[in-house]
């Protein structure tokens, strides 16, 4: 246990539950046995999404467990640096932090390789039992994914307690993300993400994705099978995002959708690993902010290029600055979010011209519109 927070700490914004894992990355490209020594970072779907977030401003916090050990001191020390909240954060004596190695090429490439080793893990042990629905209820937005619905049967059960109606609950952001290896049985894993999903207000899945879980092809099939969340956002690489709202509800009619398409700005990607959950921070950043839905798309594609232009799984966080009225929700002014709000602000034929390059994001802020 990490301790509690002050009695006077602001409201939160977004609550990221599931695993973080200590992430070595090689000193090289090729194959993880020809690599002589790595690097070592962080990565977690949910936790990349609370630093992306906590970086651009927000009020962040992050729920999971770790070891009590080196491996966890590091992970809640580097996630709380990007001033992530870590209070609920509980640390394991018995089981230990999960690891895991990855080669620096594309996950869809062939020659891409990943070695988990997190069976048994502290994460693994999180339950409804284990983590008290207070702690994670008390953001605007609650931030799931179907990793880790895939952990273990007593965080299947969490996850499930969590996407079930409610009563006065967040606003609940499910990312799917289909990961094939960590279900014994894929086929009924992908089962499982779309009975999860449908319980979700905002769901985020590529198109690539729903087609190998679900076995539906195209935007317009993945919203046939999953009408339920008010806000459906899918991904579509390099071509952008459609997103699915529901509209105004007419009397004794089903809510039509309004549905919004914007294509994603050309990137120099340096590695893809981490893009959708940056792409998901950036358009829950627009939602907290109230901006419309084609910004929030925008916002989600800058936010993936801030980290498609960098190895790890997380781009570098812009400098933050002082909070500016005590208690508010809006986000924090920084560097980045004026730097995105101009760009998200550009007409669709300059938004159409963009070219981002590792950098990008840094004080020299080169964007090319040739």
């Amino acid at each position: 246990m990490t301790g509690a927070p002050p009695v006077d700490a602001p409201p939160v914004d977004v609550v990221c539950l599931g695993e973080s894992m200590v992430t070595f990355l090689p000193s090289r490209p090729g194959r993880l046995a020809d690599a002589p020594s790595f690097a070592r970072t962080i990565g977690g779907a949910e936790s990349n999404v609370a630093c992306a977030l906590a970086a651009a401003g927000h009020r962040a916090k992050w729920v999971s467990r770790v070891g009590a050990d080196g491996f966890g001191d590091h992970l809640v020390e580097a996630i709380g640096a990007y001033g992530v909240d870590v209070t609920a954060v509980r640390r394991d004596t018995e089981r230990p932090t999960g690891l895991y190695f990855r080669t620096a090429t594309d996950r869809a490439t062939a020659g891409h390789e990943v070695a988990y080793y997190r069976a048994g893990s502290a994460a693994s042990a999180m339950s409804p039992a284990t983590v008290p629905y207070d702690s994670v209820a008390d953001g605007r937005v609650l931030h799931l994914s179907g990793i880790t619905a895939a952990l273990s049967d007593d965080c299947l059960a969490l996850t499930r307690s969590l996407t079930a109606p409610r009563a006065g609950r967040p606003l609940v952001s499910f990312d799917v993300n289909f990961r094939p290896g960590l279900w014994p049985d894929a086929p009924a894993g992908g089962r499982v993400l779309l009975d999860l999903a449908r319980g979700a207000d905002v769901v985020f899945v590529g198109e690539d994705e729903a087609e190998e879980a679900w076995g539906v092809v195209g935007a317009e099939a993945v919203r046939a099978a999953l009408p339920q969340p008010r806000i459906l956002v899918v991904k579509r690489g390099a071509a952008g995002a459609v997103v699915f709202a529901h509209g105004p509800k007419a009397p004794g009619q089903a809510a039509a959708d309004l549905v919004t398409t914007v294509p994603a700005p050309r990137v120099d990607v340096v590695a893809a690993v981490g893009a959708g959950d940056a792409f998901a921070a950036g358009f829950l950043s627009g939602t907290l902010r109230g901006l419309s839905v084609p910004d929030r798309i925008r916002h989600g594609h800058l936010m993936a290029a801030a980290t498609l232009t960098v190895p790890g799984d997380l781009g570098a966080p812009p400098a933050r600055h002082p909070a500016g009225t005590p208690g508010a929700t809006a986000p924090r002014h920084n560097s980045w979010i004026a730097h995105a709000d101009r760009l998200v602000a550009l007409d669709d034929e300059s938004w159409g011209r963009l070219h981002l390059g590792p950098g990008w994001t840094g004080d020299d802020q080169e964007v090319r519109t040739p």
